[in-house]
């Protein structure tokens, strides 16, 4: 495991002690699931961001096809008129 040496206010300092005792962990503990929960927002941050990129890049796709179907939603099917024509 590697050591950091980090430079932290006094105020926030005082906060993970206290945090960090009250949890009944070490502080080293406290700070190291601290950042973990920090990697993981920015992880999901990103997740996000690229499922909207992608999204957005096959919106354009999506309402054309809608718009193909719409074109021919209310248009008769020539085999089916051609059974009803012969009933």
């Amino acid at each position: 495991m590697t050591t950091l040496s980090l430079r932290l206010p006094d105020d926030l300092l005082d906060e993970v002690n206290a945090s960090a005792e009250q949890m009944h962990i070490p502080r080293a503990a406290y700070v190291r699931k601290a950042l973990e929960q920090m990697n993981a927002s920015v992880a999901a941050q990103r997740r996000r961001a690229r499922m909207m990129e992608a999204s957005l890049k096959v919106r354009g796709e999506s309402m054309r096809v809608n718009a193909e179907f719409d074109e021919i939603e209310d248009v008769p099917d020539p085999d089916k008129q051609d059974k009803c024509d012969n009933a």
